[in-house]
C-alpha cells in the first residue's frame, strides 16, 4: 500500500529567536527536519509532502538535495489547516502519516507501527505520558478508549489533570482525513483549526484510536526553545555515547562528546573527553583518541593513537599512527602505515610515507614524503607563489634538517641530506647534502 507522509514544517518558531525557520535548528550537526526526513526515508513505498511557509525559501534551499513534494501554506491557521493544505496531493486509498519537523528522534519503527494499525475502522496516534503535562493537549478516554484530544487552553481543571498527552503523531487513511478535514472548526480558544478534533471524530463515527507510546519520552519531544533544544541535544547525544560503549568503545566520560553525523568504531577504542566528530569517521580497533580533538569525514585505522587538541579533517589514516598533540591534517592528507605528525605540524593535500616522522612545528602542503623520511623542526614546505600551488617530492630515507623551506616545485632524493637552515630551491639528487644559507660572520665586542 501507498503510504503518503505529511511533515509540518510551516510554523514561525518565534520563541526561538531567529531569523532561521525553527525547523532548521540543529541537533546533532543536522537540521531537526533532516533528522524527520531521514526516518520517513526508510518506510517502503512512500511519498513525502512537506508543508512549509515561515521562511518557505529558506527550507527549501536546505532541503534540495531530497525527493519532497513542497506544498505552501500561505497562512498558518493551525494544524488541521496545515495538513489540509497537503490533502489535494494524497494518493486516494493511502495510508497517511503525519510527523512535525520539530519533533526530530521519533524513530521509523514508531511510524511503521502505527501505520500497520491503519484500516478502515482504526486510526493510530502517538501519546505519551508526562509528569508534567502543562501546554499538551490530553488524551481523553472513554471506557479506556480514546475519544477526543483537548487542548490545554480548552480543557477543564479535571481534563488538564490528566498525564497522557498528545504528541500531534498520527498514522489515519486518505478516505478518513478527506471527509474529516473539511469539517474542522476554529471556534476555539486559539481560533485555529486543531487537526485533534479528527479524534472525537473518529469516535463518534466508530473508528477506533490505537493508542501508541514511544520508548523514550524524548523521542516526541518537540523543541520550542533553544533550551529545549539544549536538552534533547544532551538527551541524544548520551544515546549515541551508550551505543558506542555498547559496540566496544569506552569513553571517558559519555556526557562530554559530540557526534554531528556518522561514528563507527572497532574493538578497544578509547575517546577522551570534549571530542567532536563530525561527518563520516571510522575508527579501527584500538584507536585512541586524546582530550579536545575533532575529526571530520576521516577514516583512522587500527592501534593510531591522536594525541590532545589535534584536528583530523577529510583524510585517511593508516595502522599504527601517531598524531599531535596540537596536530592539524587539513583536507586530501594521507597518513601511511607508522607515520607521525606530532605537535604543532600542519598537512594539507599531501601523502606521508610508511615510518616518516614529522616532529613539530612544520607545515608539509601538496607534498610526497617518502618512507622513513625525517622532517626537522621548523620546515615548510613553499607551496605557493601566490597564484598557483606546486609540488614537492621528498625521497624515502632522506633527511630533512630544521628550519629548512623547500620551495616547490622541487624534488629531494631519496637519502638526501638537507642541511639546517637551507632554503632549497633546485632539485637535490639522491643521497646528497645540499645546504643553501648565508655564512656566518661573527664580530668580537660589538657595540649595540
Amino acid at each position: 500500500m501507498i503510504t503518503d507522509i505529511v511533515i509540518l514544517a510551516a510554523g514561525q518558531g518565534t520563541r526561538m529567536r531567529s531569523a532561521k525557520p525553527k525547523v532548521l535548528h540543529t541537533i546533532a550537526g543536522k537540521p531537526m527536519v533532516e533528522h524527520v526526513i531521514n526516518q520517513a526515508q526508510t518506510i517502503a513505498n512512500s511519498r513525502i509532502h512537506l508543508v512549509v511557509g515561515h521562511g518557505a525559501e529558506q527550507v527549501q534551499d536546505a532541503l534540495s538535495g531530497y525527493e519532497l513534494n513542497f506544498v505552501t501554506q500561505t497562512d498558518q491557521l493551525g494544524t488541521g489547516h496545515a495538513v489540509a493544505q497537503a490533502l489535494p496531493h494524497l494518493t486516494s486509498g493511502s495510508r497517511v502519516l503525519i510527523l512535525y519537523g520539530d519533533v526530530p528522534l521519533t524513530p521509523a519503527a514508531v511510524m511503521i507501527d502505527m501505520l500497520e494499525q491503519v484500516s478502515s475502522d482504526n486510526m493510530s496516534l502517538l501519546t505519551v505520558e508526562l509528569a508534567d503535562p502543562q501546554g499538551y493537549g490530553r488524551i481523553v478516554r472513554t471506557d479506556g478508549e480514546i475519544s477526543a484530544i483537548v487542548e490545554h487552553k480548552d480543557a477543564s481543571e479535571a481534563q488538564r489533570a490528566i498525564a497522557e498527552i498528545n504528541t500531534g503523531i498520527m498514522a489515519v487513511s486518505q478516505q478518513h482525513l478527506a471527509q474529516w478535514l473539511p469539517a474542522l472548526s476554529c471556534e476555539n480558544a486559539q481560533g485555529e483549526y486543531y487537526l485533534t478534533d479528527i479524534i472525537a471524530m473518529a469516535a463518534n463515527e466508530g473508528v477506533s484510536v490505537v493508542g501508541r507510546q514511544p520508548e523514550f519520552e524524548q523521542q516526541v519531544q518537540g523543541v520550542n526553545n533553544r533550551l529545549q533544544q539544549a536538552e534533547l541535544e544532551r538527551w541524544h547525544q548520551l544515546q549515541l555515547a551508550e551505543n558506542l560503549m555498547v559496540n566496544g568503545a569506552s569513553l571517558a566520560d559519555p556526557n562530554r562528546i559530540d557526534i554531528r553525523g556518522t561514528l563507527t568504531t572497532g574493538n578497544d577504542c578509547f575517546i577522551d573527553f570534549n571530542t567532536l566528530f563530525e561527518g563520516n569517521v571510522v575508527l579501527g580497533n584500538g584507536v585512541q583518541v586524546g582530550p579536545n580533538c575533532v575529526l571530520k569525514n576521516c577514516t583512522i585505522a587500527d592501534g593510531t593513537v591522536i594525541d590532545a587538541n589535534s584536528i583530523i579533517d577529510d583524510s585517511s589514516v593508516a595502522e599504527n599512527c601517531l598524531i599531535g598533540p596540537f596536530a592539524r591534517l587539513r583536507p586530501k592528507t594521507e597518513l601511511q602505515a607508522g607515520a607521525k605528525v606530532g605537535n604543532f605540524v600542519e598537512t594539507k593535500k599531501s601523502v606521508i610515507g610508511p615510518g616518516a616522522k614529522i616532529n613539530h612545528l612544520t607545515y608539509i602542503g601538496d607534498a610526497e614524503i617518502g618512507a622513513k623520511v625525517n622532517v626537522g623542526a621548523g620546515t615548510i614546505t613553499c607551496n605557493y607563489d601566490g597564484i598557483n600551488k606546486f609540488k614537492t617530492v621528498v625521497g624515502a630515507g632522506a633527511f630533512i634538517g630544521s628550519n629548512s623551506s623547500l620551495v616547490a616545485p622541487i624534488t629531494v632524493g631519496e637519502n638526501a641530506v638537507i642541511g639546517a637552515g637551507s632554503t632549497i630551491t633546485k632539485n637535490v639528487d639522491d643521497a646528497a647534502l645540499s645546504v643553501a644559507r648565508g655564512r656566518q660572520i661573527s664580530k668580537a665586542n660589538w657595540n649595540k
